[in-house]
């Protein structure tokens, strides 16, 4: 026999915005501020020791042989992203955990892993040990993603939910702004075998401060009904918010095998996985390879000709060098929060596809301005035909539009399309379809620089970009004013009835 019945959550989900919503916003979002705070400071960490040989002939022992020696390309590129390979790990290890042992038993595991990891990434004796006190960092912050976005989701109101989700990922906002001030001020205040380690120890800071609220936090009001069938729990997880559940008896989610929910959630797999693996292409592509277009414009603040600084003088030219690196970043600053602002508004689909195009009329645009040298270290850009400052603007506007798109939107979709038994799982998959494209850009890059320079790379981005606008158009669905439970299309049964909302 089979009725159907209201949603037990619709006391929870017509809940106004309160405090505990809040404080679970803060709980969830300091991993993000470490996330986006590492993805800056390791390009700081590498220039700094780097840079400090080549200019002020300082060696730092265990590490300048390591990275300026004949291997050198091997090391950059094996340290700048260990961290991704590792948080790919980490992605899938917590979003399975989570749908198995439930979100509350694995979280603040992650940000204990990520703690450790950065603060003794601080400590590190030699370039291996930082590599492997990267990757249990990484593993953290891998995880981080499909435990925190699942439980900021799960325990939001539908009014508020898509704002409160994107406010979790938008830490990583303040995470940019975070790393380019500690990364400036150290450089300048220490010397730079001093500096890099205060860089890298800083990350720990924000995961430690929610280590305890994280184990404190109880389990979301949908697993502990849907999934252990346990109403009491769920009555005391809405009592949190100062809401209740309409229901007495037990009701589960129906559960499904593997071949049921590839079926069922398979296309909607490809629409939250491949456009974040797209959106990271372009973002960590543009992010940590700048360095082409902002050389022309603003020039390199290190002399050109093999001169040894002294130390002041070398310090005063890493930190310039260090803020030219973050300019992109701080002008994407305002996209988070905007955002935030019109997700629950515009919707979140809306806002995915036009980030994606125009992020691609930027690239076409700034790719269609520049003059091209051939050399015969490969194509480099000489100049605009527009410019340079207004060129860079342009090439920096491209920065919003990614935080005011795909950069949030990916983060939050995947926490609200798939059911209970399955929505960590699949966030977890599509976060780390994401950090895949990072790991490869960060790697294949170098390469495509010097084979095919800046204008085809922003031509071949724009491409990318218009593909993932249309996998969004194709394969998402609209989730603003619904409920998580009428999004994924959730089965529910009880002993007697079976029911589908």
């Amino acid at each position: 026999m089979s009725k159907s019945f209201p949603s037990p959550f619709r006391p929870i989900d017509s809940l106004k915005l309160t405090f505990n919503h809040i404080k679970i916003w803060y709980t969830a979002g300091m991993g993000f501020f470490t996330d986006a705070y590492d993805l800056l400071v390791i390009g700081y960490i590498l220039a700094t020791i780097e840079d400090s040989y080549k200019y002020a002939g300082i060696v730092m022992p265990g590490f300048t042989s390591y990275l300026v020696g004949p291997d050198k390309d091997f090391w950059n590129g094996l340290l700048a992203s260990i961290a991704l390979w590792a948080a790919i790990l980490g992605q899938i290890v917590f979003g399975f955990l989570g749908d198995y042992w439930g979100r509350k038993k694995v979280y603040g595991v992650e940000a204990t892993l990520l703690t450790i990891g950065a603060f003794l990434s601080a400590l590190s004796p030699n370039l291996i040990w930082l590599i492997i006190f990267r990757f249990l960092m990484g593993v953290g912050i891998g995880g981080d993603y499909p435990i925190s976005a699942t439980i900021m989701s799960e325990y939001a109101n539908v009014r508020d939910r898509g704002k409160l989700t994107a406010l979790v990922f938008s830490n990583q906002a303040l995470g940019s702004l975070a790393a380019a001030a500690v990364g400036i001020i150290s450089a300048v205040a220490f010397p730079p075998c001093i500096a890099w380690r205060v860089m890298a120890g800083f990350g720990a800071i924000p995961a430690a401060t929610v280590i305890y609220l994280r184990r404190k936090v109880p389990e979301t009001p949908r697993y502990s009904l849907l999934a252990k069938g346990n109403v009491e729990e769920a009555k005391k997880a809405a009592s949190f918010l100062g809401g209740d559940i309409d229901i007495q008896k037990p009701v589960l989610a129906k559960r499904m095998s593997l071949s049921e929910i590839l079926s069922k959630y398979g296309t909607l797999l490809i629409g939250t996985a491949i456009p974040w693996f797209i959106l990271d292409i372009a973002f960590y592509g543009t992010g940590l390879y700048s360095s082409p277009i902002i050389a022309p414009i603003f020039g390199s603040p290190f002399p050109k000709s093999a001169t040894v600084l002294t130390l002041s003088e070398f310090q005063g030219d890493l930190a310039y060098a260090l803020f030219l690196g973050a300019v992109p970043f701080l002008v994407g600053f305002p996209g988070y929060f905007t955002a935030v602002a019109l997700l629950d508004k515009l919707g979140r689909k809306v806002i995915q596809i036009q980030g994606f195009t125009m992020m691609a009329i930027i690239y076409l645009l700034v790719s269609a301005v520049m003059i091209v040298t051939y050399t015969a270290k490969g194509p480099k850009v000489s100049g605009f035909l527009i410019p340079a400052e207004a060129a860079f603007l342009l090439y920096a506007l491209s920065f919003f539009f990614i935080d005011f798109g795909p950069n949030t939107t990916t983060f939050v979709i995947p926490a609200e399309v798939y059911p209970v038994r399955f929505r960590t799982t699949g966030h977890g998959i599509s976060a780390a379809s994401g950090k895949l494209g990072a790991a490869i850009t960060t790697y294949l890059f170098p390469t495509l620089l010097n084979s095919m320079g800046i204008k085809n790379l922003l031509v071949m981005l724009a491409v990318v970009s218009i593909i993932g606008a249309l996998l969004t158009f194709f394969f998402v669905p609209e989730t603003k004013n619904k409920s998580l439970e009428e999004i994924a299309k959730e089965e529910l049964v009880t002993p007697t009835t079976t029911a589908k909302q």
